[in-house]
């Protein structure tokens, strides 16, 4: 009976937090396509001053990713400290609708990124102490899928409203106010539907131990920090879209045609790494990654910008949920709090520069450069995780490392 309900727990703790994602990403992509034309057509902000708070905001996910995955190790403990990142992000955006000033937004959107990073890596601990060595791959993409699902309607409720309040700021607002009530839920189904068993700490976790940074997970980190520097905000992928024609109530849609695809897709990538690896379907997502930034470089027709959006999708698709699962296989679960932090850090840390830079280069060279730029460092990235050996299989000694 013990040894059925195990497994059974296990696998609705996987499905529970597929719904906490699915309702995280529709609050959050409600907002996110209209961000941008929030900040420069409601606040009059210019793009440097865009690429300064959106670039902040990650870089304060990446520190609290880091501090959260060590305190969960330290702990222990990671449902607790995931609710606690929803809450924050679920305020955040309710009180999104009541800013007008350059400062409160950049408050707002750091205590989101607060909330952010502070859920990530326990969140992404408990799917990785929850799913099957062999079925890593696929635990993560079904993340992902609902993840994003909920961002292919987010968008959708975007564009309704912008539909019914033809006219007028108030209709941002009202969609700030709806995404914070609908991220709420994340809060009621982690309460009371997410389970964790506890995770053995040892006396050397009572201390900040990074001693994980080291080996196959450093190099890894390190590539990933290569690609980071040309991965600017999305939000200028939006902004790209709009100079080139398409309107802003139809930008919502692009944006849920692209997570459409994403969703799609993230299973099918998951599986497919399960069979051949997760470097190769990395390898194939930062391809595609550059091709579509190059492709966003020389768009000048709207039918363009749509093309390239869908081809987009196979990039996270083949990236996002796959890259969490190689961190699995490389670290043993009661370092894996740590190693998460560190990871998605990896993923924001140079982004303050990368989209310092992307704003820099939009305005003082061209559109197109920014996106030149992107692709370059994609493509780098390529090359040397083409001619390494991250990946390895995972192993009773792993899994029995302290």
């Amino acid at each position: 009976m013990d040894n059925k309900s195990k497994p059974n727990k296990e696998r609705d703790n996987v499905r529970t937090l597929g719904w906490v994602a699915f309702f995280g990403g529709f609050g959050q992509d409600m907002i996110q396509p209209i961000l941008p034309i929030f900040y420069s057509s409601v606040l009059g902000l210019n793009k440097e001053t865009i690429g300064l708070i959106e670039g902040s905001v990650t870089t304060i996910v990446s520190v609290f990713r880091i501090l959260s995955g060590i305190i969960s190790d330290r702990l222990g403990k990671r449902k607790s400290i995931v609710f606690i990142g929803y809450l924050l992000s679920a305020i955040s955006r309710f009180l999104f609708g009541t800013v007008f000033f350059a400062w409160q937004a950049f408050t707002l959107r750091l205590i989101d990124g607060i909330g952010k990073g502070t859920k990530d890596a326990p969140r992404d601990a408990l799917v990785a102490q929850s799913a099957k060595e062999d079925r890593m791959g696929f635990s993560f993409g079904y993340q992902r899928m609902l993840d994003t699902f909920g961002s292919v309607i987010g968008p959708l409720a975007t564009t309704g409203i912008l539909y019914l309040l033809v006219s007028g700021n108030m209709r941002y607002r009202i969609i700030f106010y709806i995404a914070g009530l609908i991220s709420a839920v994340t809060i009621l189904l982690i309460g009371l539907f997410v389970s964790e068993k506890a995770t053995p700490v040892s006396k050397k976790q009572t201390k900040f131990d990074f001693s994980i940074l080291k080996g196959k997970f450093l190099f890894f980190l390190i590539i990933m920090l290569v690609f980071t520097l040309g991965n600017s905000s999305d939000s200028f992928l939006i902004l790209r879209a709009q100079t080139v024609g398409i309107s802003p109530e139809t930008i919502p849609i692009v944006y849920a045609v692209f997570n459409l695809f994403y969703a799609l897709l993230s299973v099918p990538a998951g599986s497919l790494s399960d069979r051949i690896g997760r470097v190769k379907v990395m390898q194939i997502g930062w391809l595609v990654y550059a091709l579509s930034y190059i492709g966003f470089a020389l768009a000048n027709h709207p039918w363009h910008i749509w093309l390239i959006y869908i081809f987009y999708g196979l990039y996270y698709a083949t990236t996002e949920g796959i890259a969490k699962s190689l961190v699995a296989n490389i670290v043993p679960d009661n370092k894996r709090g740590t190693a998460y932090g560190l990871f998605n850090a990896s993923l924001g840390v140079m982004t303050l520069p990368a989209n310092i830079i992307a704003g820099y280069l939009w305005d003082k060279v061209s559109p197109s450069a920014t996106f030149y730029f992107g692709a370059a460092c994609a493509f780098t990235a390529f090359l040397i995780i083409s001619f390494s050996k991250i990946e390895k299989l995972p192993t009773n000694d792993d899994n029995n490392m302290e």
